[in-house]
């Protein structure tokens, strides 16, 4: 494992008594980030929820916002946005935005655990802009078209449960 990272955070106001973002366990890549406030996500509904500080991620990191597994899992509450991307030069007020995508009410308190920040390196791209591609054996075969077997499915272009 490399060394700790330093990163500067600053408590907003709303954020005074509840704890900075920090790792549950000693072999965990996320931290947990707290609600700074009570929010209820009715089904569907969308919110940007507060957690009462703001920081100044080093030049060349980013944080992603992840969901927690169990929210997920146990009450449909996403980051519809996974992972979103805190950049380097964002000084705000951190949010995350929650979904909710079950039909019952999800009540969001202070201080309760929302989501996941992992501290990223960040490689920048150099666009380098050619006539043609070199050829692979996927080729231009997209979304599904590996490890695809050749029995039919019961619904055709269909693979998935409808939400319900």
């Amino acid at each position: 494992m490399s060394d700790p990272v330093p990163v500067r955070i600053r408590r907003l106001p709303h954020g005074h008594g509840l704890d900075l973002p920090r790792y549950a366990t000693a072999g965990a890549a996320g931290m947990d980030v707290l609600a700074a406030e009570n929010v209820i996500l009715r089904p569907g509904m969308r919110h940007a929820v507060a957690t009462g500080f703001a920081m100044a991620i080093p030049e060349g990191f980013e944080i992603q916002v992840r969901p927690r597994s169990g929210l997920a899992l146990k009450h449909g509450i996403m980051v519809p946005n996974t992972p979103g991307t805190i950049d380097s030069d964002y000084r705000g007020e951190v949010k995350v935005i929650l979904v909710n995508l079950s039909d019952d009410n999800f009540h969001v308190q202070r201080g309760d655990r929302i989501a996941q920040l992992v501290l990223a390196p960040v490689t920048l791209a150099l666009w380098d802009e050619v006539e043609e591609l070199d050829a692979t054996e996927r080729g231009a075969g997209g979304f599904g078209s590996t490890g695809v077997s050749s029995q039919p499915t019961a619904s055709p272009g269909r693979d998935y449960a409808p939400l319900r």
